[in-house]
């Protein structure tokens, strides 16, 4: 077996003690088992794969992405088993240990400032153009996230697995929003086994776009990029829920500690909204989300430091 094979297949749990006895059983993907602690591992793999096959990617050549710290850990993972360079653009607004996990994996990092530590709609499109600047070097393969529709087929699998865990048992699907591949990718599998499906789309309160909201600052890592993704499908979405990012921490440090599941903030934030979503359905439907990532990559942040 290679590294690469070991993506995907992740478990699914219920949550037994955050979610009250009257509201539909939730269950959480643990996709932080996957090789470097997160979802992403899954598309990395499909977009370097594609990018091969159609020769947009060749040996030799450098791969350049911009990332809040999980695409590019897990670009820069799949780049040292295939033997790529691999140059990241990322900020201070993204916890040390993304930057630090990203490095030790080969990534050479270029640091956009934020301001105080903060994802903004500024920071990420001055983030896009260092990295449109660096991809403009010869021998140059820009994976540009945010673009990618081959970043897609990679949650494909994922879609596939929720079906299959739950027997097709699934009335809701929760996940969060920031390039919007991972929900669009799921919701295509889910909405074809099952038209009927409900997808709840989570993105930042303090930054609610995709409900015509203003783009403001927040502090849940990788998602409310601050405008609508260019990947976001609206004809898969359901319904779209706010989560402040004082509720996506709490969430994430109650779940440590009442559930032993140990994850980042957006995890949090998928917990908070499907929560919300399972007590209006009520006992007799089934709500799946995702824990995106592990909380191993926020130690030195507030979610749980002195927590």
């Amino acid at each position: 077996m290679e590294i690469l094979q070991a993506i995907g297949n992740t478990s699914l749990v219920r949550l037994r003690k955050v979610a009250p006895k009257s509201c539909a059983p939730v269950f959480a993907k643990l996709e932080w088992e996957n090789p470097t602690g997160s979802l992403k591992d899954r598309m990395a793999r499909a977009v370097i794969s594609q990018a091969e096959e159609d020769g947009r990617l060749r040996p030799g050549d450098t791969v350049i992405e911009y990332t809040g710290g999980s695409t590019g850990t897990s670009l820069a993972f799949v780049c040292a088993a295939k033997g790529y360079p691999i140059r990241i653009v990322t900020s201070d607004a993204f916890s040390q240990e993304k930057r630090d996990h990203m490095a030790a994996l080969g990534a050479e990092l270029t640091l956009v400032p934020s301001e105080g530590g903060r994802t903004t709609k500024k920071l990420i499109l001055d983030m896009i153009e260092a990295a449109r600047e660096l991809s403009r070097q010869p021998r140059s393969y820009w994976t540009d996230q945010l673009n990618n529709h081959d970043s897609l087929a990679g949650y494909f699998p994922l879609g596939e697995e929720i079906w299959s865990q739950t027997k097709g048992e699934v009335d809701a699907f929760v996940h969060c929003v920031g390039t919007a591949a991972s929900l669009r990718g799921i919701a295509t599998v889910l909405k074809r086994h099952k038209p009927s499906v409900t997808i709840v789309a989570v993105e930042p309160a303090e930054s609610s776009v995709l409900l015509g909201g203003r783009p403001g600052a927040h502090e849940v890592e990788g998602v409310g990029i601050g405008y609508t993704p260019p990947l976001w499908e609206p004809s898969l979405v359901d319904e779209i829920v706010p989560v402040t990012t004082a509720e996506a921490k709490a969430m994430a440090r109650r779940l440590a500690r009442e559930e032993a599941l140990f994850a980042g903030t957006s995890s949090g934030a998928n917990v908070v909204a499907a929560l919300r979503v399972a007590e209006r359905l009520g006992p007799d439907a089934t709500v799946v989300t995702l824990m995106a990532d592990s909380g191993l990559k926020y130690l030195s942040t507030d979610v749980y430091h002195g927590a």
